[in-house]
């Protein structure tokens, strides 16, 4: 059975998959290390694939999670790639974020702005009820500022050109973070927003239980 390594998103953690059961499949969710001093991606990347000690793995992505599992299949052999809510590569992402990078607007974000559930929040992850709401109000409180910062530097000014063949990219129409229609997606998720592992669970794990060889 093939090892599953699962990155979260920015923003959130492993909590938001603990709605999908990934039965008997061999599954290790890989936490988040500190970024060095605007180290680039490509080398974060380096040092965070360290932590994969299986040859040939499935790399399952989420959001940002799956622009790092981009980039370290460009460092190791992956025997596939599940992209669930993120980009292939940086023409995927909203225009925006490209400008946003050139003009370093980034840099006028306060590291404090998305610590705080509140409507706009809500909006722009797609959450449709209070317990969801309560989540995402745990989980933000617990991100960490800076990581949030540097994370946000690095999508905007993201360059791979390139898309990984082995990849399958799951995506909902309703995200408002990465607009479908910017996307090629292999699977939709309908009215599924950015928080979709979280209130379009179902849908996703019988994807990926399909997708994975079991055996």
């Amino acid at each position: 059975m093939s090892k599953i390594y699962i990155f979260s998103g920015l923003g959130v953690d492993r909590r938001v998959f603990d709605n999908i059961d990934f039965g008997n499949l061999d599954v290790e969710f890989v936490d988040w290390i500190d970024p060095l001093k605007n180290e680039p991606l490509e080398n974060y990347t380096k040092r965070i694939s360290q932590k994969i000690t299986h040859d040939n793995p499935i790399l399952i992505g989420l959001s940002f999670g799956g622009m790092v599992a981009v980039e370290i299949s460009k460092i190791i052999k992956t025997e596939k790639i599940i992209l669930i809510g993120s980009a292939k590569n940086k023409f995927e992402l909203p225009k925006f974020n490209r400008i946003s990078g050139k003009l370093k607007l980034n840099k006028l974000i306060p590291k404090s702005i998305f610590k705080k559930q509140n409507l706009v929040t809500n909006w722009i992850f797609g959450i449709e009820t209070d317990s969801e709401k309560q989540l995402l109000k745990e989980i933000l409180k617990d991100t960490d500022p800076n990581f949030f910062s540097w994370a946000i530097n690095e999508i905007v000014n993201w360059k791979n050109h390139t898309i990984p063949e082995n990849v399958i990219h799951i995506h909902g129409n309703k995200d408002r973070i990465i607009p479908f229609k910017n996307v090629k997606a292999d699977f939709v998720i309908e009215g599924g927003g950015h928080f979709m592992t979280v209130n379009r669970s179902k849908e996703i794990q019988e994807i990926i239980l399909h997708s994975v060889p079991m055996a």
